[in-house]
């Protein structure tokens, strides 16, 4: 085959316009290195003020009580736990990303890692709030600890669901934040070394740790992230599982299924793949990275989004299909509800969001249209809510006696509570942009020469030739 055919073999390459390694650096450090624009002050002051929104809510509700939410006697949770859980799926993606995908040696990963790995610390960050602020008094949120104390009997309850979301969780944000630290070392290394500032180059040699570069550092780091990574796999379905349990292990109909573990997780996966996807097109566009992030990136998130939709999309006709086949009248009447009863219309967006929208994706020409992606990911975004909105609600509002049915209405305060943690999202989005690399210069810089055209062989020299003949 000639060199020109193998070459329109190659595939197109991970990272475009011919990058050299200081090009890179050069590239990614730029981001913050340079002033920020208006652009940037223009959306954060926009999460700020949403934050500063939800905190004044969040603070009157501590003040006054949980009696400002829109529950009853039947819907005893609503809202606060809609959200928890919806937080706790969008941080799924940056382990799996992370973790899951360096294991299985996935190279596109290496553009969207540290982005991800952010956005998970965030969305736990989001959804701790909500057990908080739902415990009613969230000052004595160290009761939950098991520790020595002097309340005699009273200790926490080591076999409800609600406890094991604690340490799951907990657990969930210290490894997530370790893996995140740990391929931060190299980059800040970097940023130690272009450094023009003493303050910039003091704390970036400190939190670099003695970075040198050496054989050595490389040896130990690459063995620490890959005992990291083994660890935080695990975790990717531990977590979900859990919170997942909350719901499981009820009697509650339309609650109480064996599918749930596997059904949160696919859910989350999918969930957080589309807020990833989402938050790398706005930084695509905004600060320039269409030559780390291109096409076939979206390309290969876009396949796994359709993969999870299409696994929650069998989740939703298993859950009917076990309610039919299962001959219980209870069971079988949450899910006709849910699909014909009052809060149809959120069940239908969710079908319509989860289920039917990304089937688009199975079309190159409009995973190739980022525009199309971009509105895709935010729609699946809104469905995820949807589904954690109707398992919640619609299992509760009808209860075993007509005389219990109830409805329910979030109220101002739980609305702007929510707005409130899309402001501290964002907020801290926009701040680690703003001050770290949000692109892993040292992975992206092993991809760097995959898929361009090798160098020419040079012709042997006429002497060596003829020596070469001769022998």
């Amino acid at each position: 085959m000639s060199t020109d055919a193998q070459h329109q073999n190659l595939r197109p390459p991970w990272i475009l316009g011919n990058k050299s390694l200081s090009d890179v650096s050069r590239d990614i450090c730029g981001i913050f290195e340079r002033k920020p624009t208006a652009l940037w002050w223009i959306a954060f002051l926009v999460a700020a003020s949403m934050l500063a929104v939800g905190s004044a809510a969040m603070i009157y509700q501590m003040a006054t009580g949980i009696g400002t939410w829109g529950l009853n006697k039947t819907v005893g949770w609503a809202f606060d736990i809609t959200n928890f859980v919806f937080w706790i799926g969008i941080g799924h993606a940056g382990t799996l990303i992370s973790a899951i995908l360096f294991l299985l040696r996935q190279k596109w990963r290496t553009s969207v890692n540290r982005a991800a790995e952010a956005m998970t610390l965030f969305a736990v960050m989001c959804a701790g709030l909500f057990p908080l602020i739902h415990m009613g008094r969230p000052w004595l949120f160290y009761w939950i600890f098991p520790y020595p104390n002097n309340r005699g009997p009273l200790w926490v309850n080591f076999r409800s669901p609600l406890v094991w979301d604690f340490f799951a969780i907990s657990t969930y944000f210290i490894i997530s934040a370790g893996f995140w630290y740990m391929g931060l070392l190299p980059d800040l290394a970097t940023i130690r070394d272009r450094a023009t500032s003493k303050l910039r180059r003091w704390l970036a040699g400190f939190f670099s740790l003695g970075w040198d570069g050496s054989y050595r550092t490389w040896v130990r780091y690459e063995s620490l992230y890959m005992l990291l990574a083994g660890l935080a796999t695990p975790l990717v379905v531990s977590v979900h599982t859990i919170v997942s349990w909350d719901f499981a292990t009820s009697v509650i109909p339309g609650w109480h299924t064996t599918i749930f573990p596997p059904y949160f997780v696919c859910g989350a996966v999918f969930s957080g793949f589309a807020m990833v996807l989402t938050l790398m097109l706005i930084a695509r566009k905004v600060v320039h990275l269409e030559d780390y992030f291109t096409h076939r990136h979206v390309g290969a998130m876009c396949k796994i989004i359709i993969l999870t939709g299409s696994l929650v999309g069998l989740a939703y006709l298993t859950e009917f299909f076990i309610a039919a086949y299962s001959g219980n009248p209870y069971e079988q009447f949450v899910f006709i509800n849910r699909a014909f009863g009052p809060y149809s219309w959120a069940y239908w967006i969710m079908v319509s969001c989860n289920v039917i929208t990304p089937q688009l994706l199975w079309f190159k020409r409009i995973r190739g249209n980022l525009m199309i992606v971009f509105l895709l990911s935010l729609v699946i975004n809104v469905g995820m809510w949807f589904e954690r909105f109707v398992i919640i609600v619609s299992s509760l509002h009808r209860d075993y006696l007509p005389s219990s049915w109830a409805m329910y209405t979030p109220s101002l305060i739980e609305v702007l509570t929510f707005i409130g943690t899309f402001g501290l999202f964002f907020s801290a989005f926009l701040l680690f942009c703003r001050f770290l690399p949000m692109i892993a210069m040292a992975e992206v810089k092993g991809v760097l020469r995959e898929g361009h055209h090798a160098p020419a062989p040079a012709p042997a020299a006429p002497v060596r030739a003829a020596q070469e003949v001769e022998a």
